[in-house]
């Protein structure tokens, strides 16, 4: 279970995506059925080291053909391989569903899809390239498991995980580095407690959850005790925490960096309006497109900063 590691107020950051490619390299070192392909991108995805290290033939370069690399990455796995096929999250799963869905999901092969850049972190890249509906897409298909790292280090061990579990995966990572703040195991489906409290329950995804951390000390202050929950695992969603939490606190707070339309926020709501309903807030990007700008603008302009989530949830409560 993921912990808070001692430093995690130092603010030290690194980047998920070259995290994730230095934990694939390890696991193929020690796996020779991995193999990893990509879209033309595989330095920007975080494959470097695995070119630089693996290379070919275990390492395919498909080209600018984001339909073809999940489609050749199925007939991998149907002969026995364990693929990670990687892509901008824009393009893979934004440009190929159709062919993960048929090709991927539907015959259960397990495929491992890494959609890098996700987020509104991509920054001058503006909206074509910010992936904000991923979530919402990929949680939809059946048999589909969804990942979501918060630091690199759990991004670095998450890549082991995936390639021991016999189904389809899809994985986000941020471009922007993020703060290095959790230790410990990580395991598909199992959120962690990182934050004990009784008045709000934070529940966080991805780069989100750090921001819960930050907002939960400023709540310190102001007497307002928050729990913080991690779920690395969207899909399938650790039910048992969310209503844990909810139990708890009476009061429900989501954050995740996409569209709160169909994302990590609508399956805790899901979760809830059939179990326990509760007071819920869900905090994320409301039905827009993203633009051109730096992180810190673009946190702030769509209330994932922390200052604007310490007033959310003053306001919710």
């Amino acid at each position: 279970m993921s912990m808070l590691r001692d430093d995690w107020r130092a603010g030290n950051t690194a980047s998920m995506r070259f995290g994730f490619g230095h934990g694939l390299v390890h696991a193929a070192v020690n796996n020779s059925r991995i193999v990893a392909l990509s879209a033309d991108l595989a330095e920007s995805v975080g494959f470097g080291e695995f070119a630089e290290k693996i290379g070919a033939p275990r390492l395919i370069e498909v080209g600018v053909a984001e339909q073809n690399l999940v489609t050749v990455a199925s007939g991998l796995a149907a002969m026995g391989n364990i693929p990670f096929a990687a892509s901008y999250a824009a393009f893979s799963p934004g440009r190929n569903w159709e062919q993960i869905r048929t090709t991927i999901c539907l015959n259960n092969q397990p495929v491992k899809l890494v959609g890098s850049h996700a987020g509104l972190n991509v920054g001058a890249d503006g909206a074509t390239h910010q992936m904000l509906e991923d979530i919402a897409l990929m949680r939809s298909l059946p048999n589909m498991v969804v990942l979501a790292p918060g630091d690199a280090y759990e991004a670095e061990m998450m890549a082991t995980v995936m390639a021991a579990d016999p189904r389809p995966n899809y994985v986000r990572l941020p471009r922007a580095d993020m703060p290095l703040f959790l230790d410990g195991a990580v395991a598909i489906g199992q959120a962690s407690v990182l934050r004990q409290g009784t008045d709000v329950a934070l529940l966080g995804t991805g780069t989100m959850t750090y921001q819960l951390l930050m907002a939960a000390e400023q709540l310190a202050y102001a007497g307002v005790q928050a729990e913080v929950v991690h779920f690395s695992t969207i899909k399938p969603l650790d039910e048992a925490a969310v209503v844990a939490a909810a139990q708890k606190c009476s009061r429900v707070v989501t954050a995740e960096e996409g569209q709160i339309a169909g994302g990590f926020g609508g399956a805790v709501a899901e979760v809830l309006g059939e179990k326990l309903p509760v007071k819920i807030k869900r905090i994320g990007v409301c039905d827009q497109f993203g633009e051109s700008g730096s992180v810190t603008e673009l946190w702030k302009k769509h209330g994932l900063d922390v200052e604007a989530i310490v007033q959310q949830i003053k306001s919710m409560l």
